[in-house]
């Protein structure tokens, strides 16, 4: 048994150069396998929404989804830090609501930490959170929840004014007591500053080798979808979507051609059992012909 990571031994990773590992989980086997693997910290991101529940985007996952995924998952990794996103308008709509959000997902789904996208303009939601006991990470960049305004899925930071915003919403939400920013889909050069200009750990994905750790998506890793897009910032470690595609199919062939279940996939039985258990075929035959002269619901009724 290992000792689950604290928020204090996270910042100290960063200060000793000890790169921390996050991979997002949904589920129990997904999280158990994770925790087995030794991962630092598990992220059940709203990301479950894509992956998991079919949207094209993170926005229609509701506060119910992240508490149900994230109950699951504390209950397969017991000894593993566990941060929970806040879906998508459930926090920056006033400070009693999003308190009462934060509070049902740390009661309800068991998570030690919360992600809330945005940056300076959440900084006080964060702060509010912070002062009521809940560790807090943030996450900026990329922000799917708001990839309409957006305009799509791009690199952030290219342009020096939003570089420079990218640096300021750090600091902020540093300075709103985060313990940790997650950092997506940005520039290397300028996601080594900002990990530079940080004393919280910064957790990349897709913003190069500059950070502190690094934050991947379950899915992505093992391709575990159908289709499978490739991604840049993506290492895949094993194709286990084509390996569970081929065993499903290996089974209806074997269902249609009659080869299973085989000898060794039946259960053999005692044939002396059979009469205590069925009667005798006599008695059998007895009792359908006593079935069958017997009258119906509705003749007793007439009689």
């Amino acid at each position: 048994m290992r000792k689950r990571l604290t928020i204090t031994k996270l910042k100290k990773m960063k200060q000793e150069r000890n790169a921390i590992s996050v991979l997002t989980a949904y589920d129990y086997p997904s999280a158990k396998l994770a925790e087995e693997a030794g991962i630092d910290v598990i992220l059940v991101g709203d990301s479950l929404g894509n992956v998991v529940l079919g949207y094209d985007t993170t926005i229609p996952v509701t506060i119910d989804d992240i508490i149900y995924h994230t109950r699951a998952v504390a209950r397969g990794a017991r000894e593993t830090f566990i941060v929970a996103d806040m879906p998508f308008m459930t926090y920056g709509i006033g400070r009693e609501a999003t308190m009462r959000n934060a509070a049902r997902i740390m009661q309800e789904g068991g998570a030690q930490a919360l992600k809330l996208e945005g940056g300076a303009d959440i900084a006080a939601d964060v702060e509010a959170l912070v002062k009521a006991g809940i560790p807090v990470m943030g996450h900026i960049g990329l922000t799917p929840q708001s990839v309409h305004q957006l305009g799509g899925y791009k690199v952030q930071g290219k342009l020096d004014a939003e570089a420079e915003k990218l640096i300021n919403d750090a600091k902020a939400l540093e300075q709103a007591g985060a313990f940790s920013i997650v950092l997506e889909l940005v520039t290397e050069p300028l996601a080594a500053m900002i990990s530079d200009a940080l004393t919280i750990p910064l957790i990349g994905i897709g913003a190069g080798r500059g950070c502190d750790g690094q934050v991947l998506v379950y899915h992505d890793i093992l391709q575990y979808s159908s289709p499978y897009f490739e991604k840049k910032f993506v290492k895949t470690y094993a194709d286990i979507g084509t390996t569970i595609r081929d065993a499903i199919h290996s089974y209806v062939d074997d269902v249609k051609k009659g080869s299973f279940p085989a000898e060794e996939h039946v259960f053999a039985a005692d044939t002396a059992a059979f009469p205590t258990l069925y009667g005798t075929a006599q008695e059998q035959e007895n009792s359908k012909e006593s079935k069958d002269k017997a009258p119906s619901k509705t003749e007793a009724r007439l009689l």
